[in-house]
């Protein structure tokens, strides 16, 4: 394990940074590999940087960026250095027309560093880190306002020195664990289970559905089975304990600050830390 703290190079919702001292205080003391089937923004993954780790996410545009600053961090900053020193007084309409050229990326596959530089600064200047795509798969979170810096040089290059030692995995977070052995670490920071039962629909769009948070149940139950150490977190909802609930497992709800909710009466809410151990 390294002490110099990495920082997630991207902003991303339900990530993991104000939870870390309460996923931390109960992770096992011990375990072999480490595996994140739900990288996101590798908050945590940043904070343990464990020796032997498996990360995966199903979003290509993001495993792509972590490939990047793996392979060409150089390229990957002067590019970004680019997008920022390009913005003008109107940073409206610079990021509108930078976030038509990632999609046209996304639309023709181009998977390359320019689209990671892209994919970085649209994540940095858009409303609260979202990532949210339409029907059609295209990026469609509006401006943030913001004029900041997309990177910091440093971080990057200490985050791609770490990395080069993760296997980075695009995919399924089912296949994602399947060299997962007996005393094994497994974290899942699964997306959110909607706070409100009958909004299921809307969150279909984002690819993880009922079937999906039951598939994932199933999963934790046969890690569990195999003698691996498992984690999971998510909102403490009625859905989440009938899935969990009643297994013998470990489940701590934990108060936490909820930044995206437009209602500042409705920023405080509770999770789940649900353990196998």
């Amino acid at each position: 394990m390294s002490n110099k703290s990495l920082m997630p190079f991207v902003k991303w919702a339900g990530g993991k940074r104000q939870l870390f001292d309460r996923i931390s205080e109960r992770m096992p003391q011990n375990y072999n590999n480490y595996f994140e089937p739900f990288i996101g923004g590798g908050a945590v993954l940043f904070e343990l940087q464990p020796e032997n780790a498996v990360i995966n996410d199903i979003n290509a545009p993001l495993i792509n960026t972590y490939r990047m600053i793996v392979s060409s961090p150089q390229e990957f900053i002067e590019y970004t250095k680019k997008l920022d020193s390009q913005m003008c007084d109107d940073g409206k309409t610079y990021y509108y027309s930078l976030r038509e050229h990632y999609n046209d990326k996304l639309i023709k596959e181009e998977f390359d560093v320019e689209l990671a530089a892209l994919f970085v600064f649209i994540n940095k200047h858009c409303f609260n880190g979202l990532y949210r795509v339409n029907g059609k798969g295209l990026f469609n979170v509006p401006y943030n306002n913001s004029v900041k810096e997309s990177i910091d040089e440093e971080s990057i290059l200490a985050v791609s020195e770490y990395l080069k030692k993760v296997n980075i995995m695009l995919g399924d977070f089912e296949a994602a664990c399947n060299g997962a052995k007996k005393e094994d670490f497994v974290f899942f920071d699964s997306p959110y289970a909607p706070l409100n039962p009958t909004s299921f629909e809307s969150y279909t769009k984002e690819g993880f559905d009922v079937k999906s948070h039951v598939r994932l149940a199933r999963l934790f139950d046969k890690l569990t089975e195999r003698g691996c150490y498992c984690m999971l977190t998510n909102h403490n909802t009625e859905f989440i304990n009938e899935l969990y609930g009643n297994k013998g497992y470990r489940m701590d709800v934990v108060s936490v600050k909820r930044m995206i909710n437009s209602d500042a009466s409705k920023r405080t809410g509770e999770e789940v830390i649900i353990c196998n151990y």
